[in-house]
């Protein structure tokens, strides 16, 4: 299996367009790498190309991962779909950027396929150029996707977006996704999104070889502090921060056998920063943080 990490940032990218924090500034200047906002591709055959979410910068993303290059025909592309982790803008408005492409295929969870028809309708949109094919991703016993990957989502998550109206709080908002290569035995997990650390979480590392996961914080008021915004907190965003006792961090300490990747980095988060202990403390433990177009196989 084949994984390109087309974006790493959390939405807004980074450095953010509205933010001025003092690691939005040295990103301006050149001194830490731009990230775009956060996604994914997947292939168990280097053809068919799954995206994992579709972020607003997904057109440039694209354009800049040779292997998704369309062809041979003058409108062939080797993607076949998307898997949605959630309904966030961040994740979703990239639909819309795919409009006019036949015969792709979108697995969401039933309240954000719900939420991406009524409330936020790119779903009604969509099909008006090319009818896709739309699909619960959270079925009993997976599912198997082009180029011979098998997928299992596992919610992890009651988090609406804020758009969504009078959201059912008990509805399976968020998932993870298992990606399983049978001919290699590769399996990464997929879970950007993480407002615990839920149960059954270990189970589901254990019966991986890599994990892409929720970095969007590394402590939990950071954001009120490099924004000067108070209440501002982890709270209030729904992400577990890296950092502290109860941080995933110190869960990811049980899996030394796992090559743990942080991805959706906050415009605030130390992690941006090679050079900063926050950094290191990471590298030190075994996890990595990869740049923007960093490829993986397993």
């Amino acid at each position: 299996m084949k994984v390109i990490l087309l974006g790493t940032a959390a939405g807004g990218g980074f450095p953010q367009w509205n933010c001025a924090c003092a690691l939005c500034a040295r990103g301006r200047r050149g001194e830490l790498p731009a990230r775009s906002q956060e996604c994914v591709a997947v292939s168990g055959d280097g053809r068919d190309w799954w995206l994992l979410n579709a972020s607003p910068d997904i057109r440039t993303q694209l354009l800049a991962a040779p292997a998704l290059t369309p062809g041979p025909g003058p409108r062939d592309t080797p993607v076949r779909g998307v898997l949605l982790t959630d309904a966030e803008v961040d994740h979703a408005l990239g639909l819309a950027v795919l409009r006019g492409a036949t015969g792709l295929t979108v697995y969401a969870a039933p309240p954000v396929r719900g939420a991406l028809s009524a409330e936020l309708p790119v779903r009604g949109l969509l099909d008006r150029y090319a009818p896709w094919d739309w699909r619960d991703a959270t079925a009993p016993g997976g599912f198997a996707v082009a180029g011979g990957l098998n997928v299992t989502a596992h919610p992890v998550g009651t988090k609406a977006p804020k758009y969504a109206h009078a959201p059912d709080p008990d509805a399976p908002w968020v998932c993870a996704y298992r990606i399983e290569d049978p001919a290699t035995g590769g399996a990464l997990v997929y879970a950007p999104c993480l407002a615990t650390w839920p149960d059954g979480f270990d189970d589901l590392l254990a019966s991986a070889t890599c994990a892409l996961l929720d970095g969007t914080f590394f402590s939990a008021g950071e954001l009120g502090t490099a924004t000067s915004s108070a209440g501002a907190g982890q709270s209030l965003m729904g992400h577990l921060p890296v950092a502290g006792p109860g941080g995933s961090l110190a869960a990811l300490a049980r899996h030394r056998g796992l090559r743990r990747i942080y991805t959706h980095l906050n415009n605030t988060n130390p992690l941006l920063d090679p050079s900063s202990a926050a950094h290191a403390a990471v590298r030190e433990a075994g996890v990595e943080v990869l740049p923007d177009g960093s490829e993986l196989v397993l």
